[in-house]
């Protein structure tokens, strides 16, 4: 291998993540040019391709894929290294990447975006979607911290205590799930309880990477299911199917609360004893001195949590 340009090793971070020259160079505010000639140093210096070029974009080489872990180890301990022991959140331009489930945007976001954009007005937050393989990101530290949905209840798979042992975390909000029907469902002149719950078909919205949540681990306790009829992953078209079907939708309340103002829905409670939950902030401990990173989560913990209090 050829002598290293350190510089060099950022424009590898970000095609490794982007799978695009036009992609990568908007984030680094470079030319599609610049980082091409960059990338031909990259592929001088590793004497290797890298990169393939596909109709879907760019697709990493066994090489690449095999420096992926020791980059991402590289670029954090360098970037330990040159980070001051003070942050100046007026003078910052860190580039923070976080991972949510779904729910979990309406009930955070406005509570400590706003404070972020006056106090801090060139930092940004790269927000994705919570999915199967957040988790590991999060380990791998190649996203600064999560919101995630775990459970206080002990009868279930995804226990607060079950959270990897290289992880903080901080609770923001607690929640509990509920039912929706459409007004006049027939369940309604019915009494209300498990049998009459089981009786009738659901409708499922996995979120967070999670398939299935605490009330059904306490329904398999008992040997019982509900009968999923429909599984989808957008909460907006599963109210509206659950608004013309007779099938029953069982979510978080406060998130379905901000929802169903625009639905004919009749909100129940679930009619099993369940622990409520938690929305949870999670970070890599590796990250938990760094000035930068403890300020925006105590923006967001802060922030969520007052919110929360007055609610």
């Amino acid at each position: 291998m050829k002598q290293l340009d350190f510089n060099l090793l950022r424009v590898l971070e970000v095609l490794l993540e982007e799978q695009s020259v036009t992609a990568a160079a908007s984030r680094l505010h470079l030319s599609q040019s610049a980082v091409s000639k960059q990338l031909s140093k990259l592929r001088e210096t590793f004497d290797d391709q890298l990169f393939e070029r596909t109709a879907y974009g760019l697709k990493a080489t066994p090489r690449a894929l095999e420096l992926a872990p020791e980059l991402r180890e590289v670029l954090q301990r360098l970037d330990q290294f040159t980070r001051p022991s003070t942050f100046e959140p007026a003078e910052s331009q860190r580039r923070f990447r976080m991972h949510v489930v779904e729910t979990a945007y309406s009930l955070s976001y406005p509570h400590f975006m706003p404070k972020l954009l006056k106090d801090a007005p060139l930092v940004s937050v790269n927000s994705q979607t919570w999915s199967h393989d957040s988790m590991d990101k999060l380990l791998r530290c190649e996203i600064d911290m999560g919101i995630i949905c775990r459970e206080w209840d002990n009868r279930s798979l995804l226990h607060m205590n079950n959270l990897p042992e290289e992880l903080g975390y901080a609770e923001l909000i607690r929640d509990y799930p509920v039912c929706l029907v459409r007004r006049g469902h027939p369940l309604l002149k019915e009494t209300w309880d498990l049998d009459t719950f089981l009786k009738y078909r659901h409708l499922q919205v996995a979120f967070g990477g999670v398939e299935h949540w605490l009330l059904d681990d306490v329904l398999r306790l008992q040997h019982l299911q509900r009968d999923i009829a429909v599984n989808m992953t957008d909460f907006n078209c599963a109210l509206g199917l659950c608004e013309h079907s007779d099938l029953i939708l069982c979510a978080p309340r406060k998130y379905l609360m901000q929802m169903i103002a625009d639905y004919d829905l009749v909100c129940l409670d679930v009619p099993v004893k369940v622990e409520p939950g938690a929305y949870v902030l999670v970070w890599h401990k590796h990250f938990s001195l760094d000035p930068s990173h403890s300020w925006l989560r105590n923006l967001i913990i802060n922030g969520v949590q007052a919110h929360s209090e007055v609610s």
